[in-house]
């Protein structure tokens, strides 16, 4: 019995739809679960600086020097470390004898930082921090020239 007179053979088609939604799917899966590696530890080499030595000093700087006890030095006189608060006005002193007997206008001052190695990171953030309170932008770091080879 033929029950499809006339009619000729339908070719047949692969439903491409279905298809993409699985593999949608499988792409989602793989992403949610994938472990990325992490590193728990961290080998850091500080770097040297191998720029050439600065040919005058600038009478707008203040140097800052903490030792790796955490003591403070500000242009090479001792300051006692209460608060930040206090190392913020005695930043604004030595700013203000930056300024002695001169018109009266000066640029801000340049805040550089000197620290051992050895110093915790807690007394450079206390630093940092006493020269926002100061409302001293420019703060920088003192690098040891590298050794030549």
């Amino acid at each position: 019995m033929n029950f499809r007179k006339g009619k000729g053979r339908e070719e047949p088609e692969i439903n491409l739809i279905p298809f993409i939604d699985v593999l949608l799917v499988i792409l989602i899966f793989l992403m949610v679960t994938t472990t990325y590696s992490r590193f728990t530890e961290l080998q850091i080499t500080l770097p040297t600086a191998d720029a050439e030595k600065a040919q005058d000093t600038k009478p707008n700087q203040i140097n800052i020097g903490i030792d790796a006890q955490g003591r403070y030095k500000i242009n090479d006189q001792a300051v006692s470390f209460l608060d930040t608060a206090t190392l913020a006005d005695d930043l604004k002193k030595a700013a203000a004898a930056l300024d002695e007997g001169k018109t009266g206008v000066r640029p801000d001052p340049i805040v550089i930082i000197n620290a051992d190695r050895a110093t915790t990171h807690q007394s450079v953030i206390d630093v940092l921090e006493a020269a926002r309170i100061a409302g001293m932008a420019k703060v920088t770091f003192a690098a040891q020239a590298s050794s030549p080879k």
